[in-house]
């Protein structure tokens, strides 16, 4: 049920609870995923598949497939609104002045 493409719900790790994309399966136990960073909060990365949870949902993308790629699916799928998921928008920090 873990294939390139497959959305799913993160578990466990600092990003549990927030939605992501398996870009590439790199083996039985680990995948590689994202949400990406600016539309899900998650960022790539690899992650053992005991702290994911597939969901019935897929995008249509290429293995290995940019985080520019990725958000032009989700956009495209129009599943952001679907499932509930707000958008991260940039936020720029001011830097103190001494």
């Amino acid at each position: 049920m873990i294939e390139v493409g497959r959305i799913c719900y993160k578990v466990a790790g600092r990003e549990a609870g927030r939605y992501c994309v398996v870009v590439k399966v790199i083996n039985s136990n680990f995948v590689l995923v994202t949400g990406p960073k600016n539309v899900t909060g998650v960022r790539r990365r690899k992650v053992n598949i005991m702290h994911i949870e597939p969901t019935k949902h897929k995008l249509d993308i290429k293995e290995n497939a940019s985080d520019e790629e990725v958000a032009k699916a989700w956009q495209k799928s129009k599943l952001l609104s679907k499932l509930g998921i707000k958008v991260e928008k940039k936020t720029k920090k001011k830097q103190k002045e001494v």
